[in-house]
């Protein structure tokens, strides 16, 4: 029987599944999805690092309607290769290598701390902890002020909902409106930071250049979106069930707390054992061998992200979590060209959310339930709720 991507017992647990996908091999073809799959840590680190399997975005039609989505894609240095993703991912580095990432890890810290000070005795930790803190942290990184950062969230959520393997008509037509909307906004902050430019990446991404080159209006707003959604999505769900798989595994937790040294490599088991993002789809310029199958010029191949960080031959009990496993090659953050720019942010912001959490409860314990979000690609809860009693 074939692994459904869209079946509610796979999207509740899937690695039985993706395990199903590596025994049969390396590489294989996935008839529900018309493409093939690399669930091997091999074989997926490969799909990410050849250079002839790439993002060659295509407009979705009818393009008329879709002119909103599009253009926030077409922009965007994930959905490029070179030479169009060199420039642009070398000049969004170049602002967001300005030190902004590390001048923001002591107030990280210090917002993590206040948002679960806050959270009381009993609380959920997504919407009251890891969406606000993520929230929080990218807007200060780009400079949204303050009363308009409840705007991001919604706006990041209907836009990834396009990213599942199946969506309804509901969730595009949100999608659509987000799109609008977020474009609208961020280009009228932009023009607004280049009146007067303060010291945040949005005034940066409007200043930078590279010889005489410089990002455009709509590359401009393009990369501001895919910073956001990123930032978001990845932080929030990688806080998010990183914590339910740590407090699954109570021996790992006493473990932490008794040697907090551990919280780095914590973080990143975190993102090996179930990482929020699962599937990256790369489509081949060229015939391209990977395992000893042969992708053809056009086909497309799907990196499983998840199938790859269990991978027995890479990793000692891969169904286990090790708060100490080191060496963890996982590759949750993806690898090669794409790999993504913002690990180092997303790794201060696991680590204080984590930090933040074990400082507040002694007790800390899952108080029901965790519920699943419907959706495979971008692996998330809606809901968390803890205890610290």
């Amino acid at each position: 029987m074939e692994v459904e991507f869209d079946d509610p017992g796979f999207v509740r647990d899937p690695y039985p599944g993706l395990d199903v996908l590596r025994r049969r091999g390396p590489v294989s073809w996935h008839e529900p999805t018309g493409m093939w799959v690399a669930a091997s840590h091999a074989a997926a680190g490969a799909v990410l690092r050849d250079r002839r399997l790439g993002r060659f975005w295509r407009d979705r039609e009818p393009a008329a309607v879709w002119e909103p989505f599009n253009l926030l894609h077409r922009h965007q240095m994930m959905e490029n290769e070179p030479p169009v993703h060199t420039r642009l991912r070398s000049l969004v580095a170049q602002a967001f290598g300005r030190g902004h990432v590390e001048r923001l890890r002591p107030a990280v810290a210090a917002e993590a701390a206040a948002l679960v000070r806050a959270a009381g005795t009993e609380f959920d930790l997504l919407a009251e902890v890891a969406e606000p803190l993520a929230v929080t942290v990218i807007a200060e990184l780009l400079g949204v002020p303050a009363a308009d950062r409840h705007l991001l969230r919604p706006w990041s959520a209907a836009i990834v909902r396009m990213y599942e393997v199946s969506r309804t008509p509901e969730q595009e037509t949100a999608a659509l409106r987000a799109c609008r909307e977020f474009a609208a906004y961020l280009a009228d902050l932009a023009a607004k930071r280049r009146a007067e430019p303060r010291d945040d990446l949005i005034s940066h991404l409007v200043a930078v250049r590279d010889g005489s080159d410089r990002l455009s209006g709509e590359e401009l707003v393009a990369s501001a979106i895919l910073l956001l959604n990123a930032g978001h999505e990845a932080s929030v769900n990688a806080l998010g069930g990183g914590m339910v798989a740590l407090l699954r595994h109570p021996g790992q937790l006493a473990r932490l707390r008794a040697d907090r040294t551990l919280t780095g490599t914590a973080g990143e088991e975190m993102i090996r054992y179930d990482p929020p993002l699962h599937m990256f789809v790369r489509t081949a310029a060229a015939p391209v061998e990977i395992a000893g199958v042969t992708i053809p010029a056009g086909g497309q191949v799907a990196a499983l992200l998840g199938a790859a960080n269990r991978d027995p031959g890479v990793f000692t009990e891969p169904d286990g979590f090790d708060v100490g496993r080191d060496p963890n090659p996982h590759l949750g953050f993806g690898a090669g060209l794409h790999f993504c720019l913002g690990a180092p942010l997303a790794r201060i912001e696991l680590q204080a959310g984590l930090t933040a959490l074990l400082d507040h409860a002694p007790a800390l314990a899952l108080a029901a339930e965790p519920v699943h979000r419907p959706t495979f690609v971008l692996r998330a809860y809606t809901e968390i709720r803890l205890t610290t009693r």
